[in-house]
């Protein structure tokens, strides 16, 4: 029997969705194993041979010869507990009734909305009860995810400005220290805008067209996370001539530019919240925030302990006062500050902090206000869970795919999951979302927010360098963290802050810069690397995977692993290229065309 309580499918989800204006995409989830077919019967629930549903009586008792047709569904991939199905379809006028039909070796199970039905000779009449079936109402092209198709070709480089580059030191923050100093959470390194400016070449040359930057609006502290004024760049990093500067230069060199967007809290020195501060309830901004009770503070700053605090905060840190985003004020504040720096500055995405603690109707409209600006404005989410709320097409464009990140830093730096387990959890992350945000999410190894991969690997350059690797073979779009190339290392958590050191230049030309730059180089030419699929082969020891006509070939282990070509993968491989067998080196890899 097909184990009923393993299906799963949901209508208008990541299961059923508008891949385009005239194209559906559908899932349905089974038991790992269960089932050996699945059929997706779909078609117009009006278009009958003889009388039926035509004036949307869907019971209609005298309707004969339905329209539907069958549609075999492909294996999409197997995670550790289920296998997902999958089928496109493009219905002829736009509205779509469908239903499963489930085949093992045991049964034949319809699976529609309202129950399920075991099929037999007798019972055929259900493959036309459409009162049952699944809806698809209308595809409706506003209701489509539409992405900008920039980003998929796009492989960012994450900045952290004060620790990047010092190109001007007339504008160095008060109490500057030597670069190279050691990173803590209030000193100041220097790094600016000119700095960027001067590396834009360097950027360039290694093949990135995108620079993702941290806060770089005025604020009080190195990360600029605890935003003093939104319209305003801060003056140790330069002004908004510096900025526009660096972007028309990006620009002319094909480098996208995307800003970091801090709505969900403020710094404890934006003169909104000082107002507060010293006015409390009487302040015109008292409602800006989440204040549990007045006065806001109850004891002198310094004293305040962010376990027990009068207003909600970011996490629990006192100097971050949590934004009320369902206030109209604030709501009306932040679309302007959201256009604003799309029409000035001609920025093209907006990366948006803790995104997953505002609520949706901000987001939404926050959407349509920048999108009504610069259309093919990306917008990114930092969700590190799950994220298929924010991903409807009414949100966000795409995410930091942090659950990627795990699985690819568990198998390639740590080994706490084996070959089965990464397999499992990468094709977990794809059936997650839609195929177009799979095609644009944001795919990372680390960021300001985690430690460095070298200090997550053990110092071991081998395991980072396949990690890196893989991440250029996947679907979506690629950030490598700044000083990746060099590469740095740093432990972030327990007071640390490591992770952000300062940048240095003479790694130019050294074994791990010429690696990043080969790796990018080869994301740039293999179309391949874009395609969803990854058609993962058996092998004890290696990572095999076929992309297209592209083969990727991984061994993660310490010894040399032969790769027996006369056997299980002749069929896979140019017999004209290589022979009997091929030798992949310990912690080496390979593509084959």
């Amino acid at each position: 029997m097909i184990s009923r309580d393993s299906i799963l499918h949901r209508p208008k989800s990541n299961f059923a969705y508008g891949y385009d204006e005239e194209t559906l995409h559908i899932r349905i989830r089974t038991k790992i194993g269960d089932v050996d077919k699945v059929t997706l019967r779909i078609g117009d629930p009006y278009i009958w041979t003889k009388g039926g549903a035509d004036g949307g009586n869907l019971e209609a008792s005298d309707g004969s010869g339905w329209s539907g047709v069958n549609v075999e569904m492909t294996k999409e991939v197997t995670t550790e507990y289920h296998d997902y199905w999958f089928a496109s379809f493009k219905p002829s006028h736009k509205r779509s009734r469908y239903a499963f039909i489930l085949e093992s070796s045991e049964e034949r199970l319809l699976v529609g909305e309202r129950r399920m039905i075991t099929l037999t000779k007798d019972n055929t009449w259900v493959l036309s009860d459409l009162s049952n079936f699944f809806c698809f109402p209308y595809l409706n092209k506003k209701d489509v995810h539409t992405i900008p198709d920039w980003v998929k070709d796009t492989v960012w480089y994450q900045i952290f400005p004060d620790r990047f580059e010092n190109g001007d030191k007339s504008i160095d923050p008060k109490g500057v220290e030597p670069w190279g100093s050691r990173p803590k959470h209030h000193n100041f390194n220097g790094g600016d805008l000119q700095g960027i400016i001067n590396r834009l070449d360097y950027l360039k040359d290694m093949g990135f067209n995108g620079i993702y930057l941290c806060p770089i609006f005025e604020a009080r502290t190195n990360h600029r996370y605890d935003t003093v004024d939104y319209m305003t760049i801060d003056k140790g990093l330069g002004d908004k001539a510096k900025f526009k500067e660096l972007v028309e230069k990006a620009h002319e060199k094909g480098i996208k530019i995307m800003l970091d967007a801090v709505f969900n809290h403020m710094g404890s020195e934006s003169p909104i919240w000082l107002d507060v501060v010293k006015n409390n309830e009487k302040s015109k901004y008292s409602d800006w925030f989440h204040i549990n009770k007045f006065p806001v503070y109850d004891k002198p700053y310094d004293e305040l302990d962010g376990r027990y605090l009068n207003y909600e905060t970011f996490g629990r840190v006192k100097s971050m006062p949590k934004v009320n985003t369902e206030n109209p004020e604030v709501i009306e504040y932040f679309m302007e500050v959201g256009k604003y720096w799309i029409e000035e500055f001609n920025i093209d995405a907006w990366r948006i902090d803790v995104a997953n603690e505002v609520d949706h109707h901000f987001w939404r409209r926050f959407r349509d206000e920048v999108k009504s600006v610069k259309e093919d404005v990306f917008l990114l989410g930092e969700v590190w869970h799950d994220a298929g709320a924010w991903l409807q097409g009414d949100q966000f464009d795409a995410v930091m795919n942090y659950p990627l990140t795990d699985a690819m830093k568990q198998y390639f730096c740590t080994r706490t999951i084996n070959k089965s387990e990464f397999i499992h959890a990468v094709n977990q992350v794809k059936v997650s979302y839609s195929l177009q945000v799979t095609e644009h999410n944001f795919n990372l190894l680390d960021s300001h927010d985690t430690s460095r991969l070298l200090t997550t690997a053990s110092q071991d350059i081998d395991r980072i360098k396949l990690s890196y690797f893989f991440m250029m073979t996947q679907l979506g779009s690629p950030c490598v963290y700044y000083g990746s190339e060099i590469p740095m290392t740093g432990k972030h958590g327990g007071g640390l802050e490591d992770h952000r050191k300062c940048m240095t230049f003479d790694h130019i030309g050294s074994d791990m810069h010429t690696f990043m730059t080969d790796i990018i180089k080869m994301r740039h030419e293999h179309e391949e690397f874009k395609l969803y699929d990854n058609k993962w082969l058996d092998h004890d020891s290696l990572l095999i995977f076929k992309k297209g006509d592209l083969h990727v070939v991984i061994n993660p282990t310490q010894e040399k692993q032969t790769l027996e070509l006369d056997k299980s993968y002749l069929s896979y491989f140019d017999k004209n290229q290589v022979k009997d067998s091929m030798t992949i080196p310990p912690m080496g890899y390979c593509l084959l065309k």
